[in-house]
Order: structure tokens, then sequence, then C-alpha cells
């Protein structure tokens, strides 16, 4: 006997909408629509399409498009009520002002908008198509501006950095705007949804002092034959007083000064020059060579580009850890561990670092968690250094392995016994089916200490013989990894509340030739990053070299203007029902 199975008719309704594609549904919806605003309004959203716009397509804001005239019920936003002037003035002022964020206005058609909003506004209350038109408009100019203040204009993953995806959505951008509406707080909004760390607003702050700067410093281009110390003398000294002075490296002094001592290179000015110097990576020592003059000779305005580059990149951040952490500023050659990374009066370790080699082995972008601490680490021999350094050295001196401590091995393991050396060895070692390990010890490559936190790239932070390096003002010379000035003291950083551990006992694990693991009982998260324009724990805004070209790609993929999917954003996002969509990478 057959059963009749009966669907209940949502679930028919389902079924058939699933077959239906959204355009056909919009369309549908439109149809049994009265004509009017809604109508108008619901054909615009479906057609993902905007002819007052620069930026006319808008697939990427039409979710959040749909779900802030939903909150509406499809009426006009900010049209047609006794407000409108007034709030469509105040979203346009925050389009015009988007500069103030290191952002574009001519991304969101501000001034464009502006020379359409009288006409809007005397527009009849039955000119429903051009009403639908200005309203959403402007809409889809905020929805952009607040979603590109939020979470920046560019995926960071489609220009190798490898940041992490945000867990969820944080911020509702419609209704945050319609509540703006409502409660009459228009210009509030980009402290709503700009990034919270004090990184940022101080290069928000710094932005409008270059931006000043920029206008009313006097260009300076200085030119030197020969590197100038301390008590030389230079016609263009007076020029580079009043630059430094202006700048704030140098404080105003309104002494008189001798006409045939102006061209004097003294002590007060070196002073300033090394506060500068020390400010664009330049090795602080007051005199002036090649280095100085060319960083002395960049354009304050490319200057104000790099902090808005910087802004840009810290707007990819997800929400990060409020406790311990540890950054590398890959250009910078800098690390700083913090207790609480955005706390007032942290307690802040900073130590110099070496990373990888700008035209071969560049340190990747990355956030990952350290969970290992080895002291007295192997290293474990990538092929490509075997393939390419090591193997040439072995076919020219069999003793190369012994002389380096090195050894062959099938897998890296502990216990693993080594192979030794001979041709059937070196030809497995040249097919890449052995692997060289470097065994603790004085020249072992990692030195006494390796912090892991498992990555793609397999790079890691760890101590080094060479310390020599450290001393350099441009330290990119390793194969990708970042060795640290400080093993110890950041391994007193990682280990503080870690029972057994203190600087006795990491000393001692230091200096014992058998490896020892340490796993920690909390994972610590380590952001390697990049930004040419950067905030030091004493509040002095520092400049560095674009080593990677990294800030040039930026600027390329600014040129191109666009919006961000969030599907490219989340690791998992909500859709207008309450299901969430996973997103497989």
């Amino acid at each position: 006997m057959k059963k009749t199975i009966r669907y209940p008719i949502p679930r028919l309704l389902i079924f058939l909408f699933l077959a239906l594609p959204i355009q056909a549904l919009f369309a549908e919806e439109i149809v049994n629509q009265e004509p009017g605003i809604a109508q108008e309004i619901t054909a615009i959203i479906a057609a993902k399409q905007h002819p007052y716009l620069m930026l006319s397509n808008f697939p990427n804001r039409t979710e959040d498009l749909e779900s802030l005239y939903r909150l509406s019920n499809h009426q006009l936003l900010w049209l047609g009520n006794a407000d409108a002037e007034k709030n469509i003035t105040e979203a346009l002022n925050l389009l015009a002002n988007a500069a103030i964020d290191g952002l574009n206005p001519k991304n969101y058609d501000a001034e464009a908008l502006r020379q359409k909003s009288q006409a809007a506004l005397k527009l009849k209350p039955d000119s429903y198509k051009e009403l639908a038109l200005y309203d959403t408009a402007l809409s889809i100019s905020l929805l952009r501006f607040l979603h590109d203040l939020n979470y920046g204009r560019v995926n960071p993953q489609g220009i190798n950095f490898n940041l992490k995806l945000r867990e969820k959505k944080l911020i509702d951008l419609p209704l945050l705007i319609k509540n703006s509406l409502t409660q009459n707080t228009l210009p509030q909004l980009p402290l709503s949804v700009e990034p919270k760390l004090k990184q940022y607003q101080k290069l928000k702050q710094a932005l409008a002092s270059y931006r000043e700067l920029a206008v009313k410093a006097p260009s300076f281009k200085m030119e030197i034959k020969e590197t100038l110390r301390p008590g030389g003398s230079h016609p263009q000294i007076p020029e580079l007083r009043r630059f430094l002075t202006i700048i704030g490296d140098l404080p105003e002094d309104n002494t008189v000064i001798d006409p045939e001592k102006s061209s004097l290179y003294t002590d007060a000015i070196a002073t300033g020059v090394k506060k500068y110097q020390k400010r664009h990576g330049i090795t602080a020592d007051g005199d002036i060579g090649k280095g100085s003059v060319a960083a002395l000779n960049v354009p304050l305005g490319y200057r104000v580009t790099q902090i808005e580059l910087a802004m840009e990149r810290l707007r990819w951040l997800p929400e990060l850890n409020v406790g311990t952490s540890i950054i590398v500023n890959i250009p910078a050659f800098q690390l700083w561990a913090f207790e609480a990374i955005d706390q007032k009066d942290a307690n802040i370790i900073n130590m110099r670092v070496v990373v990888g080699k700008a035209l071969k082995t560049q340190t990747p972008v990355l956030m990952a968690e350290m969970h290992f601490i080895d002291f007295m680490p192997y290293w474990n021999v990538p092929y490509s250094i075997i393939k390419n350094e090591i193997l040439p050295k072995l076919i020219q001196n069999n003793n190369y392995l012994d002389k380096e401590n090195m050894e062959m091995v099938s897998v890296f393991r502990d216990g693993e016994k080594p192979t030794v050396l001979n041709q059937e060895a070196m030809n497995l070692l040249k097919e890449g089916k052995l692997r060289v390990r470097q065994r603790p010890g004085k020249k072992n490559a990692l030195g006494k200490v390796k912090f892991i936190f498992p990555n793609k790239d397999d790079v890691y932070l760890h101590d080094t013989p060479a310390n020599a390096l450290f001393s350099k003002s441009r330290r990119d010379f390793s194969h990708g990894c970042v060795r640290v000035a400080d093993p110890q003291k950041l391994a007193e950083f990682a280990l503080k509340n870690q029972d057994s551990w203190n600087a006795e006992t990491i000393q001692l694990a230091m200096n014992t030739p058998k490896m020892q693991r340490v796993i920690l009982k909390k994972p610590i998260p380590v952001l390697f990053f990049y930004t040419t324009a950067f905030f030091d724990q004493y509040d002095n805004l520092e400049f560095y070299p674009d080593i990677y070209g990294h800030d040039a790609v930026l600027l390329e993929a600014l040129s191109k203007p666009d919006d961000l999917s969030d599907q490219s954003l989340f690791i998992s996002t909500n859709s207008t029902q309450e299901a969430p969509i996973k997103i497989i990478k």
C-alpha cells in the first residue's frame, strides 16, 4: 500500500524558492508591489547597479543595503522627512572628510552626491524613481565608507598578508546607520567602526599633523659630496635646522645666529639629526651620509602616504588578544612583547631582530600561536638550503657536515640515528630522500633556543650565534625565520607564569647539551606584521624603508577601488536568515 507524502505548504514554498534564481525572486516581488518608493528601491537593490555612482556595481554591498531598507520597510531613509537636509548634509560631510581616516572621498562619490543634493531635496513626493535613486546612492556610499573604515579596502590574503580571518561580524552596519538616524548621532558614526587600537588612534592624529606639515614645510633637498660630521660646515645647514624644527626633531631656538657661523653643523643640530635618524631606521650617530640624506629628501607627502598605508593594514587585523602578545614589525627589524597589547603603561619588551633577505627569502606576514619552546634545538635544514648551499660545499669537501656539526638522517625526530656518508647517501640527498640537521651546540644556526608557533611557512623565532648582525641598521640577512637579539629575555617573558621556570632555570636549559622541549600552558599570539610607519613604545613616530616593496603593492591595489566581499573576511558569516554560512577555503 502506497503512502501519500504530504509536505507542509511552507516546505513546498522553500523547495520552489530554492529552484528559482534570486533575480527571478526579486522580479516577482517587484511585480507584486504597488507602484511607489518601495518598488523603486527594491528594483535598485535587485539590479545591484547604480547609475549615480563611480563604482556603479555593488554586489558585495547588496545584502547590507537590503538589510538597511528592510529596517525602514523599504521607504526613504534620507529624503522626505523634516530632518532630510540636516541628515544628508551630515552624511555628505562624513564622506567628504574621509581623508581624516586615510581614505579617499572620491571612492564614496562625496562631491557628486553633494551636487545632486539640492535638486533631490526639491523633488516632488511622487518622483519615486528619482527619490529612490538619490536615497539609495547615499546609503550605498555611506555603507562603503563605513565598511572600508572598519575592515579596510583590500583583502590582505590577496597580497600575501596571511592574517587570520575574523570569527564573525561584530558590527551590524545597517542597524548602526538606522540607529544613528533615529538618535541623531550621524557625526559619531566613524568613531563606532574605526579600529580601537592605540596604534591606529596615534597614526590618525599623526596623519593630520603630517598633512599640515606637508603643506607648510618648505621643500627641502639636501646634497652632500662626502659625509658631514658634527663640527663641519655645509651651506644648507640653515635649511636643515629649519626642517628639523618644523617636524619636531629639533626644539625651536630663537637665538640670533652669527651669519658667519650659520653653516656650522653644531652638536645641537646633530642631536636633532640623531633623533631623525632613529625615527627613520638609520644608525643614530649624527653623521649625515648617503642614507641620512636619502631619508631627509623623502617628501613629507610620501610620509603621509606611509601613515595612510599603516592605517589600512591595521584595519585588516581581527580582534587582537587582550593579554600577552608578540609582534614583529618586519621593516623595523624589531620585536615587541606585550603583557597587555593595548593597555596604558603595559610592560613592554623591545629588541632588535634579523629578518629574511629582501631579494630571496622574505619573512612572511602571518598570525599564529606559540605553543612550544625548544632549548638547545636541532636545526632541521630546509631542502632549498641543502640543494643550493650545502650540497655544492659537500661535493667539494666530504668533511663539510662534520665541520658544521651536521648529520644526515632519514626523518627529523628525536633519537634518529645518522646515516653514514657514501655515494649512495649522496645520491639520496640530491633526490631529497635524505635530510640534514645540525646538532645542538655553539655552531647551531638556531643558537640555544627556538620559539615555535606552527604555521604553513614553517618559520619561527630563534637565537643565533651571528650576533654581530644586530648592530647593523638594516637587518635582512636570514632565510626567512626571525633571529632575536635577546633570546633569554624572550624566553623569560614566554615562561613568566610557567611553574619551575625562571631566569636561572632558563639559563641552565640554554647551556645544557641535550635538547629540551617546553610546552606552554597558555599559547601566546604571535604577529609578524609589515608596516613602514609605526609608533614605538615611547610614542615616537618611526618610518622605515619599504624593504620588500609591500607599500608599492598595496598602493597599486588601492588604485583599483572595489567593494570587499564579506565572504573573504569571515570564517563564518550570518546570512539575512539565522543559519550561518560556512566559508570553505
